[in-house]
């Protein structure tokens, strides 16, 4: 009797972990369910990243002091929204110091250490009645019918914007199949009020002013070793590489400005090209032979040279394309530059070569203004006077 009370106790046991999740699947539209809640966000949150594998680590974290977290924006890596970020040591440099690494954490788990953090603040600026604001409830899996239709929501990446987040639809409850009309997948939400801070550099702990009759002893103590954004977004990292990254650089897009910017250029470039064929329109036959023979000298050729002008292009438009900006600016800047040099001297070798008669320090003519080429010509000044190649010797006055 009493092995197999033991058995049905045991028996019974298993049942209720087994039904611990469908459990929780039925309260998951209820903030107010006392029914295993931790269980319940637990589940959904490993459902909705099952295939992760940054969970954990043996690197923890123990006082959160001098550490900072920068939040840099929102991507969908391997089919899992997740939030890009780094970590600093120096809090005192506002996140300017060379950071611990770069890292992504699911955009649930984030979200979560996020709320929290916030929520600390407000209770330690005295505001005990703080309640999260209703969009809150999506920070996991949640079941939601529309029309007779079961979807189920959770926060991820926006659509439009890196660096935002929103509600997304999905068809199973584990919110991995994504439901998507015209290749969106963003409820229409307001989730304005639990907005990530992105691109703002966020201490871990956050000290706000109280006296001495408002905190206990381990209130300090607390504070460095409990910090919640940093330390969920710690514990759930995950490595970002450079593949990683670029998804990143891929969806931020070139802003307004740059476009602007973009555009000066270019016209710039344009405008300088233009007119430096023009300017080699005009060269002397001389100084046409001249540049060719540098050129020949180098072992190129005319056509060589535009070839490549021509590739230099196509590489600028294609990192322009790519939305790699640093090397876009920079391959700009020299191309624009190169031109300018060229140009001015086209300029100053066209002002000498026609138009203009030179005369040297001596008087005498260099170049004629009527001159077809660059040749030089050294022109004796021409006398006046009929005495040509005579001297005649001054005359002096008679002395009476």
């Amino acid at each position: 009797m009493i092995f197999q009370k033991k058995l049905s106790l045991c028996a019974l046991l298993a049942i209720s972990l087994l039904a611990a999740p469908a459990l929780a699947d039925d309260g998951g539209n209820d903030n107010n369910n006392n029914g295993d809640d931790d269980a319940y966000q637990k589940y959904f949150a490993n459902n909705g990243v099952k295939n992760w594998d940054g969970f954990g680590g043996n690197d923890d974290i123990q006082y959160w002091t001098d550490y900072a977290i920068y939040p840099d924006r929102c991507i969908v890596s391997n089919n899992i929204d997740v939030v890009v970020f780094t970590f600093h040591e120096q809090r005192y440099k506002q996140c300017s110091d060379k950071p611990m690494g770069t890292y992504i954490t699911p955009v649930p788990n984030f979200l979560d250490g996020y709320l929290q953090y916030y929520q600390q603040i407000q209770q330690d600026k005295g505001n005990d009645d703080y309640q999260l604001p209703d969009a809150a409830q999506y920070a996991y899996c949640t079941q939601k019918v529309v029309n007779g239709e079961e979807y189920w929501l959770q926060m991820g990446c926006s659509d439009s914007d890196t660096h935002s987040i929103a509600v997304n639809i999905y068809t199973d409850n584990t919110c991995t199949k994504r439901s998507t009309v015209d290749g969106f997948d963003d409820a229409n939400i307001d989730v304005s009020e639990i907005q990530i801070p992105f691109k703002k550099c966020q201490a871990c702990v956050m000290w706000v002013d109280k006296s001495d009759d408002q905190i206990d002893d381990m209130f300090f103590e607390n504070r460095q070793t409990n910090a919640p954004l940093c330390s969920t977004s710690w514990n759930y990292k995950k490595t970002c590489n450079r593949r990683c990254r670029n998804i990143g650089l891929d969806r931020d897009g070139w802003s307004t400005p740059d476009k602007i910017l973009l555009t000066i250029l270019g016209m710039f470039g344009a405008g300088m090209l233009y007119t430096v064929v023009k300017r080699r329109e005009k060269m002397s036959n001389k100084d046409a032979l001249l540049e060719q023979a540098a050129m020949s000298a180098a072992g190129l050729q005319q056509t060589h040279v535009i070839g490549l002008f021509v590739l230099y292009i196509l590489v600028v438009i294609i990192f322009a394309l790519q939305v790699m900006k640093n090397i876009t600016w920079a391959m700009l800047l020299v191309m624009n530059t190169a031109l300018f040099g060229y140009l001015m001297k086209l300029t100053m070798d066209s002002g000498v070569g026609s138009g203009e008669t030179v005369i040297g320090p001596d008087g005498t003519i260099i170049r004629h203004a009527d001159s077809d080429d660059s040749s030089t010509e050294s022109v004796p000044p021409t006398p006046t006077g009929n005495n040509n190649g005579t001297f005649e010797p001054a005359q002096l006055p008679e002395i009476a």
